[in-house]
């Protein structure tokens, strides 16, 4: 059995902006179906909008609040909240000024860069 600490593992930021700590998926070999990730988002920012053609995701808002597009829908987002968001539907996440917006992250098949479409500059 491998137990991850999540203070063991390095944060790096992903195609959209976010800062993304993973702790299960293929780069760390101890998922091969799907990764798990924590992402942050530094207060006052945004992701860029984006879409993953093959990957299914489920957001689990862990800390603090903003707002999250899916689709055409905008909707204000805080901890506790749960949002899935299915292959090639667009997203972006906005925190608001007092606080990162910090959430865990589920992707299945795994994150990949080469799935991540961005639709802005």
């Amino acid at each position: 059995m491998e137990v991850v600490r999540r203070e063991d593992r390095e944060a790096f930021i992903t195609a959209d902006g976010s800062s993304i700590r993973e702790l299960a998926g293929v780069p760390s070999r101890n998922a091969a179906n799907q990764s798990l990730a924590e992402a942050v988002v530094p207060p006052g920012g945004t992701t860029i909008a984006h879409l993953h053609p093959r990957s299914e995701e489920i957001y689990l808002f862990t800390s603090g609040s903003g707002r999250m597009r899916l689709g055409e829908e905008e909707r204000a987002v805080h901890s506790g909240d749960c949002v899935v968001i299915p292959p090639g539907a667009p997203h972006k996440l906005w925190a608001d000024e007092q606080e990162a917006l910090v959430l865990l992250c589920c992707c299945a098949p795994p994150y990949a860069h080469e799935d991540t479409v961005l639709l802005e500059d």
